[in-house]
C-alpha cells in the first residue's frame, strides 16, 4: 500500500523523493498560558508516519519578560491593529533568538535544520458556529523568523483546516498518535495550558478512533485570579498554594459549570475569548472577594472548575472503558493543587505525570507536535484529524516561507 493510500490527502509521492530519509525539524510556540516560548529540535527518520524513528535533539523553554507577557495580554484585550502589528514583529524576533540559542546549545548549525514549525502565539480564536466558518489569528512573523535564522518556516497551521470547515484545532492529536501511542494502552493525554484539551489514543492505535477536543479552561483563569489577588505581583498561583489554602464554593462551582460551552459536544474548541479576563470579571463581580482568604477560596473554586470540567467531559465524550491511564502535560501539571483535584475528580482512572509517564518531557509535547507537523508539511502528508476538528477531510497543514539570508 502506498503512502497516499495509507494517508488520504497526501501529496504526490514524486515530491517526496527529493527529501532525505532523515530530517531535523524545529518546533516553536507560545501557548495560551502566555508564559514563554518553547523551542525544540526533533530528528525524524523515515517517511511513513506509523513507522518512524525519532528523537528529541534539544528542548528549551524561555519565560517571557513581564513586559512581553503584558504586551501579549494587552494586544489580545485591545484588538488594536497597531499593537497587534508591533507584537507580530516582536514575537518573530523573539522566536528567532530563542531558536538560535537552542541550536547553539545543541551544536547543530542552522543549515542542518530542514524547517521550523512555528505555531506562534494565538491572540484570537473564533470557532465555527451556526453555519459561520471559524477563524483564528496567530502572531510571530514567519518572515522575520526565516530571515534571522536562514531556516525555512512552516506556519499558519490552523488556516487550512478552518477553510475546510473545521475548528483549526486541536492540532496535537495527529502528532500525539505518531509520537506517543503505546500499543495495547488506551491513553488520555490531558493538556493543562491556558486552556485544557484532551487527546484519547486508543489501545488499537487506529487513527480514526482518536478522539480530541477542548475540555475548557486550563490554568488561564487561575493565573488571572492569582495576578489580581496579588495586586499584580504574582503571574500565577505558585505550586497551587493559595488554592490549597482555600475552600471551593460548591454553589459557585455549579453555576460556573452551567456555562454553555460545557454542554457543547465535540468537535469543540475555546480560548481566552471565552475563558479569559471577561469571564473572570463576571465571577469577581459576582463574589466580590475581599481579603486573602476570599481570593484563596476563589482560586480553590476555579481549580475545581478545571478539574470537574475535565471529568465531566471524559464521562460524556470519551470511551472511558477504553481509558487505561490519564497523563497530564502543560503548565498545570506542575500545580499540585490542580493535579490533586483532577486525581479526585477522575478516580478511579489513574492520573500520571512526568517524563516517564508521557514518554517525552511534558513541557516539550506541543513543541514536538509542531515540529512533526512541519515534517508532515514537507512530506506532503495531512496533519489534521478531521474527526477531531470537524474539517471536511484530511489536509496538509501550514504555509511555507523559504529560508535564506539570516545565520
Amino acid at each position: 500500500m502506498t503512502l497516499s493510500e495509507t494517508f488520504p490527502g497526501t501529496l504526490p509521492e514524486t515530491r517526496l523523493k527529493a527529501l532525505p530519509q532523515t530530517l531535523r525539524v524545529g518546533g516553536l510556540l507560545s501557548g495560551t498560558s502566555m508564559d514563554g516560548a518553547d523551542a525544540l529540535l526533533l530528528e525524524v527518520n523515515g517517511t511513513n508516519p506509523l513507522q518512524l524513528e525519532w528523537r528529541v535533539v534539544a528542548f528549551h523553554s524561555e519565560p517571557w519578560s513581564a513586559e512581553m507577557r503584558e504586551g501579549i495580554r494587552e494586544a489580545c484585550r485591545s484588538g488594536d491593529a497597531r499593537r497587534l502589528g508591533g507584537l507580530h514583529v516582536a514575537l518573530g524576533e523573539a522566536f528567532a533568538r530563542v531558536f538560535l540559542e537552542l541550536l547553539e546549545r545543541s551544536g547543530v548549525p542552522p543549515g542542518g535544520v530542514a524547517a521550523i514549525g512555528s505555531h506562534g502565539q494565538t491572540v484570537w480564536h473564533e470557532p465555527p458556529e451556526g453555519g459561520r466558518r471559524g477563524y483564528s489569528l496567530q502572531l510571530g512573523d514567519p518572515a522575520t523568523l526565516a530571515e534571522r535564522t536562514g531556516i525555512p518556516v512552516v506556519h499558519d497551521f490552523r488556516a487550512r483546516d478552518l477553510a475546510a470547515g473545521g475548528h483549526g484545532a486541536p492540532l496535537v492529536p495527529w502528532p500525539d498518535r505518531v509520537l506517543l501511542h503505546r500499543g495495547g494502552v488506551g491513553r488520555a493525554l490531558q493538556n493543562l495550558g491556558g486552556m485544557g484539551n484532551v487527546t484519547f489514543l486508543p489501545a488499537s492505535g487506529v487513527l480514526e478512533e482518536v478522539v480530541a477536543f477542548d475540555t475548557g479552561p486550563g490554568v488561564a483563569l487561575l493565573d488571572a485570579a492569582a495576578f489580581r489577588a496579588s495586586g499584580g505581583t504574582q503571574p500565577f498561583d505558585v505550586d497551587g498554594r493559595r488554592a490549597a489554602r482555600g475552600r471551593a464554593d460548591p454553589v459557585l462551582l455549579e453555576a460556573l459549570l452551567e456555562d454553555p460551552f460545557f454542554r457543547m459536544p465535540p468537535p469543540r474548541t475555546t480560548g481566552r475569548e471565552h475563558f479569559g479576563d471577561g469571564f473572570l470579571d463576571g465571577v469577581v463581580a459576582r463574589v466580590a472577594p475581599d481579603g486573602e482568604a476570599a481570593w484563596d477560596d476563589l482560586l480553590a473554586t476555579l481549580t475545581q472548575l478545571t478539574a470537574e470540567s475535565v471529568a465531566r467531559a471524559y464521562a460524556e465524550y470519551l470511551p472511558t472503558q477504553g481509558v487505561d491511564e490519564v497523563v497530564l502535560a502543560g503548565g498545570g501539571a506542575s500545580n499540585p493543587a490542580l493535579v490533586a483535584a483532577l486525581t479526585r475528580s477522575l478516580a478511579p482512572l489513574p492520573v500520571r505525570t512526568g517524563t516517564d509517564a508521557l514518554g517525552i518531557d511534558p513541557d516539550a509535547r506541543e513543541a514536538a507536535a509542531f515540529a512533526l507537523l512541519a515534517w508532515a508539511h514537507l512530506r506532503g502528508i495531512p496533519g489534521n484529524v478531521a474527526g477531531a476538528t470537524g474539517a471536511a477531510g484530511p489536509r496538509v497543514l501550514g504555509s511555507f516561507t523559504p529560508g535564506g539570508g539570516g545565520a
